[in-house]
């Protein structure tokens, strides 16, 4: 059985615990105050002193994985899966693996768009300075100029960006199963138009700038004797918070800052700048949404702030397990009203495909996005104009997972 490092470091006082519980009245207080030691230390920081180092690669030939002809993860020289416990009993570790590999996932998921669906990657926001954060949303050629219809797509929240519906498919299952390439590819192959919202790239991290003192000895209105007691006092102080440092970030990771982009700060915003900036000038009579778990708010408050532009440009909208609230978004009835017309939410449940499923809420219509009784972990393309009129491309099938 191995014993990790920090418990070594807690067994001493463990063993002073025991051995002073069943002295008097000053033993007592000396345990008291060693069990305050305990509640004040982070074990979770401290089992960091036993971790390998926060060094992974940046590339899936580093990590040595591959998808392969069916887009699925395998290791290069195993075929096997991606392991999540690649090292046991490190959890964070194995997590920090886990996002390493999904930042690189989503670059490669980028190129995907860019050199299998042809899209083109468009900054935002539009007049964004050079030196001011950006971000970026993906349209196809025709995205703008397509007089007929229109296809914009809406992930939901957490870690995944533009193209994928969840990092976790698209890691355990295959990319057609997490990322939007499907949709991409037929909507295209149907002649629409193509927009994918990038919602949740809301800022840029940057290191966070280090806050120089001025040392006190500056101060020449003190006595020389007072300013040396300050400054023993000062570097002692920095001493402690150096050697609690050495187990609080043994990994010396970087304190980081959010600079938040103009106009795109939140899901929200983005939607809306969007849709100001290219889908509200795009030539299309008929636009088409599907939006996934978050994405489905997000169009509600789009509709809240443009409502007659939207009733006026929007033929219907698909939402699969979306997260939206008319209540507590503060929907009014003319929007209610449209988006039981011309919205449709398929949802979990044990059902069979399109059958109605009960809701609280006064809005679009709810159905089961189950077939044959089982869970599947993608979307559908099959015609759906009995469910949603005017729908003609696609029935969204639940995506399982958002991480």
């Amino acid at each position: 059985m191995s014993i990790s490092l920090s418990s070594l470091i807690l067994l001493p006082i463990w063993i002073n615990m025991a051995q002073i519980q069943q002295g008097g009245p000053d033993e007592k207080e000396k345990t008291t105050a060693l069990k305050d030691l305990l509640s004040r230390i982070d074990l979770d920081e401290l089992m960091k002193k036993d971790e390998p180092p926060l060094d992974f690669p940046d590339t899936l030939e580093g990590f040595e994985y591959a998808f392969n002809e069916k887009g699925q993860l395998r290791h290069i020289k195993t075929g096997e899966p991606f392991v999540f416990n690649y090292r046991e009993d490190l959890h964070r570790w194995n997590q920090k693996r886990y996002e390493a590999l999904g930042e690189i996932i989503t670059k490669y998921v980028y190129e995907l768009l860019e050199k299998d669906c042809n899209l083109k990657k468009i900054s935002i926001p539009v007049d964004a300075t050079e030196s001011e954060p950006k971000s970026f949303i993906f349209m196809s050629e025709d995205a703008l100029t397509n007089p007929q219809k229109l296809m914009v797509l809406i992930h939901g929240s957490g870690v995944v960006r533009a193209g994928q519906w969840a990092r976790r498919l698209i890691i355990n299952e295959d990319l057609d199963s997490g990322t939007q390439i499907p949709f991409i590819k037929r909507a295209v192959a149907e002649g629409y138009g193509v927009i994918v919202l990038n919602p949740n790239e809301n800022y840029i991290e940057v290191e966070k700038p280090k806050i120089h003192v001025q040392s006190s000895s500056d101060s020449s209105d003190e006595p020389a004797e007072k300013r040396e007691r300050k400054d023993k006092v000062s570097k002692e102080t920095k001493k402690r918070r150096d050697f609690y440092e050495k187990y609080r970030n043994p990994q010396r990771e970087k304190e980081m800052m959010q600079l938040y982009i103009r106009e795109n700060g939140s899901p929200e915003e983005h939607a809306i700048y969007v849709w100001d900036h290219f889908i509200a000038q795009a030539a299309a009579e008929n636009v088409f949404f599907v939006a996934h778990s978050y994405g489905g708010l997000a169009f509600v408050e789009l509709m809240i702030q443009r409502e007659a532009d939207v009733k006026n440009k929007v033929t219907a909208v698909a939402l699969t397990d979306s997260v939206h609230n008319v209540w507590h978004q503060e929907a009014g009835k003319t929007i209610r009203e449209w988006m039981r017309e011309n919205c449709c939410n398929w949802v979990s449940s044990s059902e069979p495909l399109d059958t109605s499923v009960e809701s609280m809420l006064p809005d679009c219509p709810r159905v089961s996005a189950v077939v044959q009784g089982k869970r599947i972990c993608q979307f559908l393309h099959l015609p759906s104009s009995e469910v949603l009129p005017g729908f003609i491309f696609v029935h969204p099938q639940t995506v399982y997972g958002t991480r």
